[in-house]
Formats: C-alpha cells, sequence, structure tokens
C-alpha cells in the first residue's frame, strides 16, 4: 500500500507562502522532492553528526520493504494509563495514549508496537515552515513518507479537537477521509497549529520534552524537510497502569 507523506492539511494564512509540499501545504503525505542522498545504508558504523546537537550518532537506517502488517483490533481498556515509550537517539519521549476518543486508533498503534514495527524507523520529515515550530513526523517504514503498514483505519476525532504543543496525531493524505491513519504519527511543536479537526488522535507528549525539542530544531533538507542526520526509533514500548 502507498501512502503520501503525511504533511499537516492546512496551514495559518501567514505560513502559507513558506510551506513545503505538492499543495503548499504542511499536512499531506506526499512531497514533489526526491530522497536526500546517502538515506540507505552502506555501512553499520555511525557517521559523525553535523552538529553538536544532543543527538547520538547512529549509523542510517536501511529502509524497510513495503510491509503488510495485520491490524490489531483488541482495545486498550479504558481503565488503564497507557504510555507509549519511544527511545530515540535524541532521548526519550513518552506519549500518553488516548483511549477514551480515539479506540481503533491506539489499538491500531499498539498492535503495530507489540510486533516491533517501528523499532528501527525514523523521523523522517521535521516541519518548520519559515523557522518556525510546526510538526516532527515519523513512522514510515520506507523512510520516505511514503510508507504505511498495508492498511488502514478510520477513527474521526471529536470535533472540538486542537492540535496544541505536545498533541500527538496520525497522518492522513488530503484526499483520505477524517481521522484516516496508518502508521505514520505527528508531533505538535508549535504552540498551536490551527488545525481543524480531520486528523486521529493518539495523544499527547508526557513529561520532560527535551527530545521533542532537540529533534525540532535539527537541520533539514530545505526542499524534503529530512534531517540531515539520521533520526532513529530504536524502540517503542507500552506502559499500562490502573487508574
Amino acid at each position: 500500500m502507498r501512502r503520501a507523506t503525511a504533511l499537516i492539511a492546512i496551514l495559518l494564512a501567514a505560513l502559507m507562502s513558506s510551506a513545503c509540499g505538492k499543495d503548499s501545504s504542511i499536512a499531506d503525505r506526499e512531497t514533489t522532492s526526491k530522497e536526500p542522498d546517502g538515506t540507505v545504508a552502506t555501512t553499520t558504523s555511525p557517521a559523525p553528526r553535523s552538529a553538536n546537537d544532543g543527538c547520538q550518532a547512529v549509523p542510517p537506517p536501511v529502509p524497510a520493504q513495503e510491509p503488510s502488517a495485520t491490524r490489531s483490533s483488541t482495545k486498550l481498556s479504558p481503565k488503564r494509563r497507557h504510555v507509549a515509550v519511544l527511545e530515540t537517539n535524541c532521548g526519550e519521549i513518552r506519549i500518553l495514549l488516548d483511549v477514551k476518543d480515539a479506540p481503533k486508533t491506539t489499538a491500531s498503534f499498539a498492535g503495530l508496537v507489540r510486533t516491533g514495527f517501528y523499532d528501527g524507523l525514523t523521523f523522517h520529515r521535521i516541519a518548520k515552515p519559515g523557522g518556525n515550530d510546526y510538526v516532527i513526523q515519523g513512522g514510515d517504514p520506507l523512510g520516505t513518507g511514503n510508507g504505511g503498514p498495508g492498511y488502514s483505519v478510520v477513527e474521526k476525532p471529536p470535533k472540538d479537537t486542537r492540535y496544541v504543543r505536545g498533541s500527538v496525531a496520525m497522518a492522513k493524505a488530503p484526499a483520505e477521509e477524517a481521522g484516516t491513519s496508518g502508521s505514520q504519527f505527528f508531533i505538535v511543536t508549535a504552540a498551536d497549529t490551527r488545525l481543524p479537526p480531520d486528523y486521529a488522535v493518539l495523544g499527547r507528549v508526557l513529561g520532560e520534552t527535551d527530545a521533542v525539542r532537540r529533534i525540532a530544531s535539527l537541520t533539514t533538507d530545505p526542499v524534503s524537510e529530512m534531517p540531515l542526520d539520521p533520526v532513529v526509533i530504536e524502540r517503542i514500548r507500552l506502559e499500562d497502569t490502573r487508574l
């Protein structure tokens, strides 16, 4: 299944002139740019990072083949607190999953986590139009913004959903129905994106956000918005406790 690069569907009018993407927006999953050279690893040795940015040097990951994952229909218990812990080479990110508002989306995400789907994938896009923080995006097995798990889930978010700093939601292409998702997700780094409630809710970042800030500040290719140095999701694990 081919999926376009997840950007964010509507930018503020002031950002439209600086937006990158096929339709000058930051929230579709399409890009007209070519993949930067060197994204496929030719060595297992970490290359030196181009800047002292607080992230560890890691080998560029080898993109996976287009997968055909099985969607999990086992919903997470709303009586428990479910946290996805992302271990990256830029630090740890903890995401509290919104099981109440997004039972199908969180079940799908948790199912992929349990199979190790995300382990070794990257944050392939750091969107900061005009130099302003917007989102960081990951979860593509191909590492280009065009991949997914081989299936999609549709779960429209609540009408009052706002995508503010720390919000985590699932990406979709412009032509897809509101609430459609695969495996790609984005973390909001702007104070408020002012996006319409079209993106399936996954949760919100908990606690320290140093890793998110490090990733958001990385130098990127000016066309593709891919980081010049790889940002790898080494592992995601799930923690759950009683409420």
